[in-house]
């Protein structure tokens, strides 16, 4: 299992080759996940993106099989950690596409690194944790640490859906429910809480201007963690920047939408 190095400690990578045996352009598509997501999160959508695209998933510090941490931290660290692995790569130039967490890290990442991107996708992010937002994510710690799985789903999971997407789909929802209290144990709870306070006081509003590579900007209408408003701001500040909506959809775009999500994200890539 490949590794990449970050301040001595490690963060898990895979690589995706194209099945047509190159890719579009030679650039390769980077994914960054959201707060509770991994690696594993994106197995479904392989067979399609490797297609025409070598693909680089990853997981943060705290998630999946990458290093779990002792301390807080900031988003910066996990701008470095996808740095780590474009470096052990070797790569100079990449497709980045992060969603909400992912998408935050990827902001920073393209204020920070802009010569190792051709193209920015930021799907259900903000630029912006406001009071709103701040206050969501301590419901969501207070949950976590009372360390009942139930209890944590319930805050957590219906919000991140549309309402009309959870009721007509109750039965997939009721699958994952049973699944997601077997992940939301102990560990799984603390490194939640980490990456959750990380992004406390994340603030790229004034940088975003400084992004000229070409960018690709994807809210949904029923997004209830990062409200439409937050993807039209960061549409207006980055200059050029294009802006979709998927209609219907609450925040987990990929899992509400997945035609849709795909045919967006394959159309600009």
């Amino acid at each position: 299992m490949p590794f990449a190095k970050c301040n001595n400690q490690s963060i898990y990578y895979e690589v995706h080759e194209s099945l047509e045996g190159s890719h579009e352009g030679g650039v390769p598509l980077v994914i960054l996940n959201g707060l509770m997501m991994s690696h594993l999160s994106w197995q479904m959508f392989l067979p399609e993106l490797t297609k025409k695209h070598q693909v680089i998933l990853l997981d943060f510090f705290d998630q999946g099989k990458s290093d779990k941490m002792d301390q807080s931290y900031k988003h910066d660290i996990q701008v470095e950690a996808v740095k780590a692995v474009l470096d052990d790569l070797e790569l100079e130039k990449v497709k980045l596409f992060g969603i909400s967490y992912g998408g935050e890290v990827a902001m920073a990442f393209a204020i920070k690194y802009p010569s190792y991107l051709q193209k920015l996708l930021l799907f259900n992010t903000t630029a912006y944790t406001n009071p709103w937002l701040h206050d969501i994510g301590r419901g969501w710690v207070a949950a976590a640490r009372t360390y009942d799985g139930e209890l944590f789903y319930n805050i957590t999971i219906p919000i991140i859906y549309s309402p009309g997407f959870y009721i007509s789909s109750i039965e997939w929802m009721n699958q994952r429910k049973d699944f997601l209290y077997g992940v939301f144990q102990e560990d799984f709870l603390n490194a939640t809480i980490r990456l959750i306070e990380s992004a406390e006081g994340f603030d790229v509003r004034e940088e975003l201007k400084q992004i000229e590579i070409e960018t690709l900007v994807v809210s949904s209408d029923t997004d209830f963690v990062t409200p439409a408003v937050e993807q039209e701001f960061i549409h207006q500040q980055i200059k050029g920047s294009t802006y979709l909506q998927i209609k219907n959809c609450g925040h987990a775009s990929m899992y509400e939408r997945p035609k849709e999500f795909m045919g967006i994200l394959k159309g600009f890539l």
